[in-house]
């Protein structure tokens, strides 16, 4: 059993091993994708084939749709030409549920992929030809965060992005100003409309989409690189459109459990490429079952019926209650507090640490008692639902090997957002009253003790990487386990525990800094007082 179209279409052992095959005319569907393309996704990576390929599937599958999409990576070329095209564009998707259950789907959507690189003058041409299709409904894009800055970390001009500035959009070598060279193709061709649409999981993501092309259209044109019509083209929201979205789901790394499954199947070369960027791919990709996608309804051009398997189309202010929704209560801040405790307690998995009774409760506590009460509701999800989705299905997940070393990277970035904005509405409300929350300064008490780098047993770890982790670490040096003058330990983190861009909110002057600090007391009496303490409280 190799994974190509051949196989899947001609070797029963497929189904009889219990893979899900589509039933669509897949040669029709490439056919008229090819043609008379509608969607094309930026970012070849295992978010997209777990989430985005397998809804256009989905679509196919029940008849709302007869063209699948197209694929284009920019980063790591060897992506699509070692792992996408030796297997005809198709993947394996194993959904891992919660209950041990596994399900195996080929995924056959993805008509045609193509490489971002424009000094490939046939893959460029290729792309510049799709953009300029009148059929072309949307570009979606899961390139990170990072991916569409156009500065590096000192805030200086990347130097590809500057070259790319000056020498206008024949040859682009940043990311952005290739897409943006194609976004042109499509203005020249003929003003034509689009809606680009960021799925990367961060805040106001169309924002950042539209800034990096806002900016390439304003430097093209200045320079007269580009046609004077091109910037108002990109500023026109009923031409060119960059909604917001919010995004939804893990996809670890592809799992060896898995690998081993798929092998016992019969599945043959499931061995990884790890391409000369060090990119970690393999023919299938494994993925929780619970997905979120909410986007805002703007598509100048039309749009697949995406509603039909799951989809929230909505408002962008609706788009942006969704995110503080997970961001602010229901996700995000359970995430941080098992990353601190799961840390500092030694555990290297986030499911285990949903077997330890204490560290449930702090959660749930977090969650449902403290976070519910100033919740965003947007209405479209509901809060209650989705909290006890994840605490009941997707942080217990087995399947999921999410760490908490990975999730306690850039703490100090995540405080302020995950925490900070439940402890401004409980001050900005006269209902509810700053000193009933217990649990969340538990948390910061638990960053404190995270901060000194020794774990329950008393032994020395590694924190992980956070931009502002030296700096924070310096109010603890020197604190040590077993410290009892109080005093010293308060004249030592209060300038910390002030750091309103830290924790959101001075927590002094909002009065929560005495309770984190005497949680601090009781977690660093000495070997065994972290869980001796959240027995205590979490009981």
């Amino acid at each position: 059993m190799k994974l190509n179209y051949d196989s899947v279409k001609n070797d029963n052992s497929w189904k009889e091993k219990g893979f899900f095959i589509p039933s669509f005319d897949r040669d029709k569907m490439v056919k008229e994708t090819v043609e008379n393309p509608e969607w094309v996704h930026f970012g070849a990576g295992n978010i997209f084939r777990a989430f985005q390929a397998n809804l256009s599937q989905r679509m196919l599958e029940e008849g709302y749709a007869t063209k699948g999409l197209t694929v284009v990576e920019g980063y790591d070329y060897e992506i699509i030409e070692k792992m996408y095209r030796p297997h005809d564009n198709l993947s394996i998707l194993v959904t891992l549920k919660a209950d041990g259950n596994v399900e195996k789907t080929i995924v056959e959507s993805i008509a045609e992929s193509c490489i971002l690189d424009s000094n490939n003058d046939k893959e460029f041409s290729r792309l510049k030809e799709i953009f300029s299709a009148d059929s072309l409904k949307l570009a979606t894009f899961t390139i990170t965060e990072k991916g569409y800055s156009l500065v590096n970390a000192a805030g200086e001009t990347i130097p590809a992005v500057a070259a790319d500035f000056a020498n206008g959009p024949e040859k682009p070598q940043s990311y952005i100003g290739k897409v943006a060279a194609l976004l042109y193709a499509r203005y020249v061709a003929g003003e034509k409309k689009i809606a680009m649409v960021s799925t990367d999981n961060c805040s106001h993501n169309g924002d950042k989409l539209y800034a990096a092309m806002h900016a390439f259209a304003t430097e093209w044109t200045k320079a007269g690189k580009a046609e004077a019509g091109f910037l108002a083209y990109v500023e026109d929201e009923n031409k060119v459109s960059f909604p917001w979205s919010m995004i939804d789901k893990i996809t670890p790394r592809p799992d060896d459990s898995v690998n081993e499954i798929l092998k016992n199947d019969g599945v043959e070369e499931l061995d990884p490429v790890v391409t000369t960027m060090k990119t970690w791919v393999a023919p299938f990709v494994n993925a929780e079952e619970s997905e979120y996608l909410v986007i805002e309804d703007k598509f100048p051009n039309g749009r697949p019926a995406l509603e039909k398997v799951g989809v929230i189309f909505t408002e962008k202010e609706t788009v942006d209650k969704v995110e503080r929704m997970k961001v602010c209560t229901c996700l995000n801040p359970l995430h941080t507090a098992l990353a601190v405790y799961g840390c500092i307690l030694g555990y290297q998995k986030i499911s285990d640490e949903m077997k330890d009774e204490s560290l449930v409760k702090l959660v749930k506590e977090i969650g449902y008692t403290e976070g519910l009460p100033v919740v965003t509701d947007p209405g479209v999800i509901k809060p209650q639902e989705f909290i006890d989705t994840v605490v009941n299905v997707r942080i217990p997940n087995v399947f999921m090997p999410d760490t908490p070393q990975r999730i306690a990277c850039d703490t100090s970035q995540k405080l302020p957002i995950r925490f900070g904005e439940t402890i401004k509405a409980y001050a900005a409300s006269d209902k509810l009253d700053v000193q009933n929350l217990k649990f969340i300064p538990m948390v910061h008490a638990g960053w404190l003790r995270y901060l000194m780098g020794v774990d329950d047993k008393g032994e020395t770890f590694e924190p992980s990487p956070d931009p502002l982790l030296t700096k924070a670490q310096s109010f603890v040096q020197d604190i040590k386990l077993g410290e009892t003058d109080r005093d010293k330990v308060k004249e030592a983190v209060l300038p910390l525990l002030k750091d309103d861009a830290i924790f959101g909110v001075d927590l002094e002057k909002v009065g929560l800094s005495d309770r984190v600090i005497d949680y601090y007391m009781e977690l660093l009496a000495g070997p065994g007082a972290i869980r001796k303490t959240l027995d205590k409280y979490c009981a």
